[in-house]
């Protein structure tokens, strides 16, 4: 993908879309204007859960510098995410430790796909993968003006060279 066409899907900002919270009310994305967040699609019976730990160990260094991670539980790949709000956010607490904000659960890909990913999957990772969502644990890291500035696959771990590079150069500049 360009940088044009980067830039064009930044059009939308993602923090401008209402979502839910998981265990009801509203989750108001707009909530974190001004914040570096790393959005990433979660489910509790993946191969890749145990980067829950990763994200609260990058979310409790960094929160007070204006960071956050959020979390979007999708059950869309191979139903790894069957659970009910109560059910995540139990096994997220109990299994993880996880205080980083948790969104309702919801369709990352396809026809139902949330608003909030529409705005996301238009942005290229480094390997230039754009559109849909591959897996559990994609990761969009949005900067402090609302803009998608990296993405990184499901399979780069949260607190790898890049991706805390990437928060790091967001959070300074």
């Amino acid at each position: 993908m360009t940088t044009s066409e980067n830039a064009r899907s930044n059009d939308g900002l993602p923090l401008d879309v209402e979502i839910g919270a998981l265990q009801g009310g509203s989750a108001d994305l707009s909530r974190y204007a001004g914040q570096v967040v790393l959005v990433v699609n979660v489910a509790s019976k993946c191969g890749l859960t145990p980067q829950y730990s990763g994200l609260e160990r990058l979310h409790e260094r960094y929160a007070e510098r204006g960071f956050t991670v959020l979390g979007v539980p999708c059950n869309q790949f191979m139903g790894q995410e069957p659970g009910s709000a109560d059910e995540i956010a139990e096994f997220c607490s109990a299994t993880y430790g996880v205080t980083f904000p948790m969104t309702e659960k919801v369709d990352v890909n396809g026809e139902g796909r949330h608003p909030l990913y529409d705005r996301l999957t238009g942005f290229a990772d480094a390997e230039g993968h754009s559109g849909d969502v591959r897996w559990n644990f994609e990761k969009f890291l949005i900067g402090r003006d609302g803009k998608v500035a990296a993405r990184f696959s499901p399979q780069t771990e949260p607190e790898s060279t890049e991706v805390v590079a990437a928060v790091e150069e967001l959070l300074v500049g």
